[in-house]
C-alpha cells in the first residue's frame, strides 16, 4: 500500500487504465472471433465488412499503446489471410428476360 500521496495516485491512474486497455484488448479478440466466424460461414459481404472494422480497431489500439505496433500488424496479416481465403463479393447481375 502506496504512503506517499503521488504513489496513491498513480496506484489509481494504473488501474483505469488497465481497465481500459482490457476493453480494447478485448473487443479486438472479439472483431477477429466475429471475422472468423463469418469465414467459417462464407458469407463474402460479412468477411469484408468484419475485417474492415477489426483493422480499423487494432490501429486505434495500436494508436492509443493498448497493444504494441508489431502485436497489431501481426493481427492484421492474420486477418488479411482469413479475409482472402474467401471470395470476393460480387455484384447482383441483373437478368435480361
Amino acid at each position: 500500500m502506496p504512503n506517499i500521496r503521488q504513489q496513491e495516485k498513480r496506484v489509481r491512474q494504473a488501474s483505469r487504465q488497465r481497465i481500459e486497455n482490457l476493453r480494447w484488448r478485448s473487443t479486438a479478440k472479439t472483431l477477429m472471433r466475429r471475422l472468423r466466424n463469418a469465414a467459417e460461414q462464407g458469407d463474402a459481404a460479412t468477411v469484408t465488412a468484419s475485417h474492415r472494422e477489426l483493422v480499423s480497431w487494432l490501429d486505434k489500439a495500436a494508436s492509443r499503446g493498448s497493444l504494441h505496433k508489431n502485436t497489431a500488424a501481426r493481427r492484421k496479416a492474420q486477418a488479411a489471410r482469413i479475409a482472402a481465403s474467401q471470395p470476393e463479393p460480387t455484384a447482383p447481375t441483373k437478368s435480361t428476360k
